[in-house]
């Protein structure tokens, strides 16, 4: 493989320019073995940096000027992967996307950065194991494990130093992913113990999440990296909930992260935290898309806008579009007339899928974790309740062909899968209902459009519908 990469490199290097490149310049090349589409995209701070297109052999490359050192985003859609480079530096990405993180490799000249940032990330992924595993320990326990964790990093690090002439910006870089993965594996205990074991949450110490006073949340650097979103993400969360209890009676109320009140806590803390306005938005996007899709009512909606306004976000009016999408889908509206197109290509209507009590939950192509994680749930609940119709939407308009390829490739029941069609907004908006869920009548009349797949109540609420039948 070593030998083949070298070979590779070499001949991706006389793709990419017929003479020796400039000096300063980032060469960017590889080969994906099993391509999902024909190009694949660089990227930084959610903006194109160019579409580089495979060849015959799925080969592709390019020498690019004018790139500051930092973080970069690599997809081949569905998937995405950052890396880290800086001027001089010749990537040489190679995957399978039947295995994309797992068979990703970077090689050539700087490699070793992106290298050590992509197992940061496999062994993050390996935390979230940990997390279920430990969570019911001690305070004390758990700090020392996540101590022992940081400390390892670190030392890792520290040999790769000795080997590499890493840059001050990748050391300052590397460093602060180590620590945010620190901070979130206690943030993220800290909410578990508290909301499940509140007898061990009285055993945690004031000193335990003194790492907040160190968070910076203006890190123009990190606001590609995963690890800092996610630590931000859950610090909201977090945070959002603390205030809550400490205003509420019943504290165990306020761990319902789908209420509306929490969101727009959530929103308003966010706007307070950062100055990256693209940072702010992105989170904004999301926890505007969640609060207006799961509003039961038209006064909800308009809540929802009043605060979008008043922290100034960048898309209110596809806020706007959303929310009237979403007076659609409210309790007691009919869905019978929307179309739908089957994997044969026929055009239908809900009226004509509709039989019996269903469930309709979208999905998206571009989501691959997550619309395996639901088709899995869904599986499990069709054994379960035969009586129900489990029907499943795609959203990704205009992409049919690899909508059709997903589902041979997982195998998803193809009498149950469907893609919409003839819709009045576009794919961007429809995947914002990737956690929508719609509890509908035999005659296609909502019942309900609040309940959670992820939710521990959520077989609750689908026996209470059944029994209103």
């Amino acid at each position: 493989m070593k030998y083949a990469l070298l070979l590779l490199c070499c001949s991706l290097l006389l793709i990419g320019c017929a003479d020796e490149p400039e000096p300063q310049t980032i060469f960017v090349g590889g080969q994906i073995n099993n391509p999902e589409t024909d190009y694949v995209i660089v990227s930084r701070e959610n903006e194109t940096i160019d579409t580089l297109y495979l060849d015959q052999k799925n080969q592709f490359g390019k020498d690019f000027k004018n790139l500051e050192a930092g973080i970069y985003t690599f997809k081949h859609p569905p998937e995405s992967q950052i890396m880290y480079m800086e001027p001089g530096d010749s990537i040489i990405i190679w995957l399978n996307t039947m295995s994309f993180d797992e068979s990703l490799n970077f090689s050539g000249d700087g490699a070793e950065k992106s290298n050590f940032l992509l197992d940061m990330f496999l062994n993050n992924q390996k935390n979230n194991d940990l997390i279920l595993t430990y969570h019911k320990i001690a305070p004390e326990k758990f700090a020392a494990i996540t101590d022992s964790i940081r400390n390892e990093r670190l030392q890792r690090l520290d040999k790769l130093k000795e080997k590499n002439k890493f840059s001050e910006d990748f050391l300052e870089i590397a460093r602060a992913s180590i620590n945010y993965e620190y901070y979130d594996l206690r943030e993220r205990y800290t909410f578990l113990i508290k909301k499940y074991y509140s007898d061990i949450a009285e055993e945690i110490p004031e000193d335990f999440n003194a790492y907040r006073d160190e968070i910076n949340f203006n890190n123009h650097k990190l606001q590609d990296y995963y690890v800092y979103t996610n630590l931000i993400d859950d610090y909201l969360r977090t945070k959002s909930i603390e205030h809550c209890a400490k205003n509420h009676d019943d504290a165990r109320k306020c761990y319902n992260l789908n209420d509306l009140k929490n969101l727009k806590r959530r929103m308003r803390l966010i706007d307070s935290l950062t100055n990256i306005s693209s940072l702010k938005n992105e989170f904004l996007d999301r926890l505007s898309a969640q609060a207006i899709t799961l509003a039961e009512n038209e006064d909800q909606i308009e809540s929802v806008l009043e605060v979008l306004e008043e922290v100034d976000y960048a898309s209110i009016e596809d806020a706007r579009d959303l929310g009237k999408i979403q007076k659609a889908y409210l309790v007691g509206n009919n869905i019978k007339k929307l179309k739908l197109s089957k994997p044969s290509g026929e055009v239908v209507e809900y009226d004509d899928v509709i039989r019996s009590p269903s469930v309709v939950y979208a999905w998206s192509i571009h989501n691959p974790g997550h619309h395996q994680w639901q088709h899995a749930i869904i599986n499990r609940l069709r054994e379960k309740y035969p009586e129900v119709n489990f029907i499943g939407g795609n959203v990704d308009l205009g992409e049919r062909e690899e909508w059709l390829r997903t589902l041979e490739n997982y195998g998803y029941d193809k009498s149950q899968e469907f893609q919409i069609t003839n819709r009045i907004a576009d794919s961007d908006t429809y995947r914002k209902y990737l956690y929508k869920i719609l509890f509908v009548d035999q005659d296609g009349t909502i019942i309900n459009g609040k309940s959670q797949l992820a939710a521990q109540d959520f077989e609750e609420d689908l026996l209470e519908f059944l029994n209103s039948k």
